[in-house]
């Protein structure tokens, strides 16, 4: 039964009347079976939900409040049959505010339906109510002002605003230089003024993986105003990335990709946020320029942008960089990888050539599907050998169900002979659909000054293999004292000492860190899981020498983390219905040379010569 309760807010004077639709959460499914283990127990109320209620004919624009989850793709909002507005595109349990335009109600009977898409898709919307004010005001019932700092300077920032139930809430911020949707506000001089309906709020504080998360409590009510209504918050570095930038290789803007929502300030605003030091641009078979919105917003005091491309082909995408700023394109209507290969790495000033999400479907085709790559041996089934430098093995926002079948993969190509660097990224086009940098790369570089990272050194490192992958875990390896991620291992004793080094934000925790030798598990340990910030774990193993030459990389994992200012995204092209997310840290291998001849010899090659 729907129900429909009228109520008044009245504050400073001013009277606004308000009509609760329907207090229920209603699950809905257009086409097909239950899209996740969580939906198959639960009743489904059909492929669209349509609620009759009385109105008055709104002469001015009114404002419609609506509570939804999970919506992965468009579900059209409409009023008497007109599309006004789609839900939000994210999977998080948010109140989304949208504008109801003059006219669009009217006097007596109205039909307000949220209509299914024609795709598969699982989601819960309810609680549904409408005000009858412009949405600007409909959000100002209170008021609190927040500065956030670092060493007493001012800090770039995401704030994450939720309410009593856990849905982010909406808020209107006047602030400098921010990007805001739902409950999700960044921003880049570390100062804002939020304005919130009534309510009781969490609102968390952080810049990504590397700092702590301050968590604050408000209350906004017609009577009181805001308690408090001035946050001070102090953000502590919790992780030492000392000597390591913090780098998203793969970045999208709505203003060049048109996809996602960012635009090519927001996307500054946000990489600072978050604490990207070494940001490449990489909108789709485009030469954008970065540099100009990280100036215009006063972000490029807090990294170095790069310019990059993803060559986007009927047969994979590519990231390339650094791109010169007066090179065009490669022609992404290339689909034979040998030739595409040349027209990449002939653009001008390209270093850095990157295999994209290699176990995605895009124009009907999948990189490492079982017809073109065998995923035992690491060969190329189409035939020529590979020549990328480095493959994603991590990308937050095109996760798999498996999370761990990239890592087999790149394990497989290091075993062929390859020596493909292992890479963590975004690939994110959003303000907050998907977080930009949570999956990341830390690449030896000197980084004292963000704003002005050596390039060409950090490109040389990325090709060596001296880099770190990171989703919420940093995983480091010491061998003997001596080497590290990209090293040549020599001269080695029959006995080797392998130190691994796990460290984190006190949100994130490690339960199991594993040491893989030819991509076989040769350590692993399991315990409960330590959130402790900084150092969480250190491990130190005795092997033998290996008989043969071997690289070493250790992959950390944990819980997901579970609070909203840093959920792991569901698969992108889920193969299950089933998801059990990670935090992940990983490194580049270390190459054992244990025949003592001065290089690496693969085990592929190892074995045809026996």
């Amino acid at each position: 039964m729907r129900i429909c309760i009228l109520f008044l807010l009245s504050l400073l004077g001013h009277t606004a009347l308000a009509e609760l639709l329907d207090a229920r959460m209603h699950h809905l499914r257009s086409n097909g079976d239950a899209e996740w283990d969580e939906y198959k127990n639960d009743p489904i109320e059909g492929a669209r939900l349509d609620l009759n209620f009385n109105s008055h004919k709104n002469t001015n624009e009114w404002t419609l409040f609506v509570r939804q989850r999970d919506v992965k793709v468009v579900w059209p909002v409409q009023p008497n049959g007109k599309t006004i507005t789609n839900l939000f595109l994210s999977e998080d349990n948010l109140v989304n505010a949208i504008k109801i335009p003059a006219g669009a109600l009217l006097d007596g009977t109205n039909k307000l339906s949220i209509v299914g898409p024609k795709e598969h898709d699982d989601i819960e919307v309810g609680e549904i109510r409408i005000e009858n004010q412009p949405r600007v005001e409909a959000l100002d019932r209170g008021q609190f002002t927040l500065h956030v700092t670092e060493h007493g300077k001012a800090s770039p920032c995401r704030v994450t605003i939720v309410n009593s139930s856990g849905a982010l809430a909406p808020a209107r911020v006047d602030a400098a230089h921010a990007a805001v949707r739902p409950g999700v506000i960044y921003l880049g001089d570390g100062s804002g003024v939020f304005h919130l309906p009534m309510g009781r709020y969490t609102v968390y504080v952080g810049r990504g993986f590397e700092y702590s998360v301050s968590t604050q409590h408000v209350m906004v009510a017609h009577d009181i105003g805001t308690i408090p209504n001035r946050i001070n918050v102090a953000l502590r570095r919790e992780v030492d990335t000392a000597d390591y930038v913090a780098s998203d290789t793969h970045v999208h803007t709505f203003t060049f990709s048109r996809h996602g929502d960012a635009t090519d300030e927001e996307r500054a605003i946000t990489l600072a946020g978050e604490g990207i030091e070494l940001p490449i641009a990489t909108d789709h078979n485009v030469v954008i320029d970065p540099v100009t919105p990280a100036k215009n917003t006063g972000m490029d005091r807090f990294f170095t942008p790069v310019r990059g491309d993803e060559v986007t082909t009927g047969h994979a995408h590519f990231n390339i960089f650094p791109v010169d700023a007066n090179a065009t394109s490669p022609n992404w209507r290339i689909n034979d990888w040998p030739e595409l290969m040349q027209q990449m790495r002939a653009a001008p000033g390209v270093k850095v050539v990157i295999l994209n999400h290699p176990r995605n479907i895009h124009n009907h085709f999948q990189p490492f599907a079982s017809t073109n790559f065998n995923a035992r041996t690491g060969e190329n089934l189409r035939g020529p050998e590979f020549s990328f430098d480095a493959v994603e093995v991590v990308n937050s926002s095109a996760l798999q169900s498996d999370w761990m079948i990239n890592f087999r993969d790149w394990m497989a190509l290091l075993n062929y002979g390859y020596h493909v660097t292992g890479v963590g990224s975004s690939d994110c086009p959003d303000v907050s659909l998907y977080i930009v940098g949570q999956g990341r790369t830390y690449v030896a570089c000197d980084d004292r000054d963000p704003a002005h990272i050596n390039i060409d050194r950090a490109c040389e490192n990325f090709l060596r293999s001296r880099a770190l992958i990171s989703m919420g875990l940093l995983a480091k390896i010491k061998i003997d004292n001596k080497y590290s991620v990209g090293d040549l291992a020599t001269n080695l004793k029959k006995e080797i000492r392998v130190v691994a080094t796990i460290e984190g934000p006190g949100w994130t925790a490690v339960d199991q860190v594993q040491l893989f030798a030819n991509g076989e598990i040769l350590r692993e340990e399991k315990f409960a899981p330590i959130y402790k910030p900084g150092v969480k774990k250190r491990i130190e193993w005795k092997i033998p020498k290996p008989h043969g030459d071997a690289h070493l990389e250790i992959i950390a994992s944990g819980p997901p983390v579970t609070a909203p200012f840093w959920r792991i995204p569901k698969p992108y092209q889920p193969t299950s219905t089933s998801w059990n997310p990670r935090v992940i840290g990983a490194t580049n291998p270390i190459w054992i040379d244990a025949d003592g001849d001065g290089k690496f010899s693969p085990p592929r090659l190892q074995k045809t010569s026996n």
